[in-house]
């Protein structure tokens, strides 16, 4: 028997990557994916915000310092202008948002009231919400000295003065941010699961192909049984799955450099739970099919729709609260689950439930197969 187990395996092998197109199908695509995650996610940088400034309160020192304050935030660059070129930059699209200071600014902080200050932009809240919170916050901090002034000028001077002089030490330590990396890795291992279930319906539909062409009949005329041929098919399969995932996260972590925020191993651990899911789904679509045709059918009816309401193309939480209920009875969405849990620090045994799902979808799967594959008696069919 397992003389002509590994002789079945050799054949299948042979016939898989005899054709070199099969290299990129199998172990491409995936690559493929994770290029995809980087361009998508990748970060763009630093963004330098292009404001301008028009300071319609004349020479008062409020206004001016107001407007040093916001050329003095990180990442800002003001240009001085009257509120007239303000809107045209603004309407060309040489600006990114704009600052209109009126005239009675200075007057109405002293009085502990301020007013006459506005922000326009274009480009929305993602522009301008930097900017007035932080303006927000100094503006109210001079007005609390207004308030406390009463009308006194000298006194808010004095009070002024102090206020701006004061050294404050402020430490600053630079992080590497790992959001971009995990969403790239998230989104990477997402194309990868579609391309495994793709790859596992493909590898069994050896077992139709080799029907059609009457290769399956002459192989069980020789002392070579059913089950011999199927497991023998079934282990090529886990092969080649193991192969893509090993690909896969060695183009993830060391040619792109990603950090998913979860070890290798554990990584490699999930996704070898979900090669078995993928083969014994794929071996469920061909003990239902009566040749590749309706394989093919039944691969795009399954994958790409369940892969989409998963969350392999773009994160779930965007989805409806339904179609979040729906995605709770698809392995894909377990192992996505299980793979946001580590990556917000949880560990492996937190895990454990999930885990047990995905293996309960393999045993499933198994069964139904094994099922129809028994019922299958007659030979135009299957075995």
């Amino acid at each position: 028997m397992w003389k002509d187990f590994w002789f079945l395996v050799r054949i299948t092998l042979w016939t898989t990557f005899r054709k070199p197109s099969n290299l990129i199908l199998y172990f491409g695509l995936p690559v493929a994916g994770i290029l995809l995650s980087t361009l998508l996610y990748g970060s763009p940088g630093q963004t330098v915000l292009r404001v301008g400034v028009a300071n319609g309160d004349g020479s008062e020192a409020i206004a001016a310092d107001t407007a040093g304050f916001v050329q003095g935030l990180d990442n800002v660059k003001i240009v001085s202008l009257t509120e007239s070129e303000l809107k045209s930059q603004l309407a060309a699209g040489e600006l990114d948002s704009g600052i209109v200071i009126g005239a009675g600014f200075s007057k109405s902080v002293l009085e502990g009231k301020p007013g006459h200050i506005g922000i326009q932009s274009l480009k929305g809240a993602q522009v301008t919400a930097y900017m007035k919170s932080m303006l927000a916050g100094y503006i109210d901090n001079i007005s609390a000295i207004g308030k406390i002034s009463a009308g006194d000028t000298a006194k808010f001077e004095q009070l002024y003065d102090s206020y701006r002089g004061t050294d404050f030490k402020l430490s600053a330590q630079s992080v590497n941010d790992t959001s971009s990396t995990k969403d790239m890795s998230y989104q990477s291992i997402g194309y990868l699961i579609m391309f495994m279930m793709m790859s596992a319906v493909n590898l069994s539909e050896l077992i139709l192909k080799n029907r059609e062409n009457r290769t399956y009949f002459r192989i069980l005329s020789s002392p070579v049984d059913a089950r011999t041929y199927v497991m023998s098919n079934v282990f090529v399969n886990l092969c080649i799955m193991m192969a893509q995932i090993v690909v896969a996260l060695f183009f993830m972590f060391v040619i792109f450099g990603l950090e998913p925020g979860i070890p290798a191993v554990e990584m490699l651990g999930i996704m070898s739970l979900f090669a078995l899911v993928s083969v014994s789904l794929s071996l469920v679509v061909v003990a239902f099919s009566k040749n590749t045709a309706m394989a093919g059918a039944m691969q795009n009816l399954i994958v790409t729709p369940t892969c989409l309401l998963s969350g392999c193309f773009f994160p779930i939480s965007i989805m409806p609260e339904a179609i979040r209920r729906i995605a709770d009875f698809l392995p894909q969405n377990w192992v996505l689950q299980s793979i946001s849990k580590l990556q917000s620090g949880g560990a492996l045994s937190g895990i454990w439930f999930n885990l047990a799902v995905l293996l309960a979808f393999a045993v499933v799967f198994f069964l139904i197969a094994t099922y129809k594959f028994g019922r299958n008696n007659d030979t135009r069919n299957f075995v």
